[in-house]
Order: structure tokens, then sequence, then C-alpha cells
């Protein structure tokens, strides 16, 4: 005859056992997506500061052609370069920019789902130092290109 106290510690052994392997895999697997998003954010923080240079290197036209296909729909080329030039010229010469922080996500208000990741930088522009740049680079055709790009 079996001893109910030895089946019952031994059933619970089990349990802990199975509880503890569940809380392993499942630790992995947020590891492994935290790690994947991350890779994801440093790409696009890479990608944004490239298309950023083009940007204060005054070629407005190229950075319309870098940009997401999304962009493009919603602001044609001439649009963007009158914008960009209205916006930015009065600030001058970007002299610092220091990532504040950069946000993965796969949904935004008003655009499509996708992988998004949305960057701020504080920016010392000559005329205009403690600004805050909002770049909003997707994915799109297999790469980083930006979506979105905003001054305050």
């Amino acid at each position: 005859m079996t001893n109910p106290t030895k089946t019952c510690k031994v059933q619970m052994m089990k349990a802990t056992l199975l509880i503890r392997a569940f809380s392993l895999t499942f630790a992995a697997w947020i590891f492994s997506n935290a790690a994947q998003a991350d890779e994801k954010t440093d790409a696009a923080v890479a990608a944004a500061k490239e298309w950023l240079a083009v940007v204060d290197s005054k070629e407005y036209k190229k950075s319309w052609h870098e940009a997401a296909p999304f962009f493009k729909e919603h602001v044609k080329e001439k649009q963007w370069e009158e914008q960009i030039s209205t916006v930015r010229g009065p600030l001058g010469k970007a002299i610092s920019r220091e990532l504040i922080g950069a946000q993965f996500t796969t949904v935004l208000p008003g655009a499509p789902q996708g992988e998004y990741v949305v960057i701020q930088f504080k920016t010392n522009f000559a005329d205009k130092p403690n600004s805050v740049e909002t770049i909003t680079p997707m994915m799109a055709d297999g790469s980083w290109r930006v979506s979105g790009y905003f001054i305050k």
C-alpha cells in the first residue's frame, strides 16, 4: 500500500518542477523578444541618425527620396522641401544631438499596422538650443525608413 503523504509530496515536487520549467521557458521567451526588439530599435536609431545627417546637410530632396513610402504618400516632394526648409532654416546648424529614448511599437495612431520605432533626440541648434526632435522610422522594403519627423 502506498503512503498518501509521500504520494502528495511527490505530486507537489512534480508540480513545482513543472512551474519552474514553465517560468524559465517564459522568461527565455520574454528575453528573446526583448533582445529582438532591442536589435530592431538599435537599427532604427542608426537609420534615423543617417537620415538626420542628410537633413542636417540640407539635402532635403534626398531626405524625401530616402523616406518611407508611407511618408511619401502623404507628403509630396516639393511640399516636403518647402516645409522642412521653412522649419529647419531658422533653427540654424545642428550643434549636438543626444538620444533621449526609443520605443519599438507595432501600432501608431493614423498609421498602418507595422514595425515602428519612435525616437526622441535632445538637439541643440545654433539658434534654438534644447529642442526635441521626434523621428519615427518604420520597417519598409526590408529596411528602416523615416515615416515621421517633428521638432519641438
